[in-house]
Parts: structure tokens; C-alpha cells; sequence
């Protein structure tokens, strides 16, 4: 798993996007709550970005989601054999 382009990775975005979106904001809003620049959240959703996990964790904590039931989507993309 050395890309970023997995389909794990895919799916964690994807998560993410649909939630800013079930939230309301758009991505400079998004951005604002984080204390980022909006090129940050575009980043992570076009799939130039990792996220790593305190950076997922303040997400979904400003995106007002589950942390643990988007992770448990992510799971079901990884390789059998991750």
C-alpha cells in the first residue's frame, strides 16, 4: 500500500466529502472551523493528500461525524491481506 490513490484512500475522502456536505459547508467553512486554509480541505478531497489520523480526528469532529463508523466504511476497502 504505498500510493494514495488506494481504494481505501477513496472511500475515506469520499466519507469525508459526503460529510462536509451532510454538514452544510463548504470547504473555506470547513477549512475555518480547522484553523486551515481552504486549499487544504481541496487537497484532501481531490486525493492529493493524506490525512493522518489527528487531522482525521479533528475532521470528523468538526464535520459533527462518527469517527468510528467512517472508519469502519474505510476498513471494508482494504486488501484482504492489509
Amino acid at each position: 500500500m504505498d500510493s494514495i490513490y488506494t481504494d481505501a484512500h477513496h472511500e475515506l475522502t469520499r466519507l469525508l466529502t459526503e460529510a462536509r456536505l451532510r454538514a452544510g459547508l463548504t470547504q473555506a467553512e470547513l477549512a475555518g472551523r480547522l484553523g486551515k486554509p481552504q486549499p487544504f480541505v481541496s487537497r484532501l478531497e481531490s486525493n492529493q493528500r493524506r490525512v493522518d489520523v489527528v487531522e482525521f480526528l479533528c475532521l470528523a469532529q468538526a464535520l459533527g461525524a462518527d469517527p468510528v463508523a467512517i472508519l469502519a466504511a474505510v476498513r471494508r476497502h482494504l486488501p484482504p491481506d492489509a
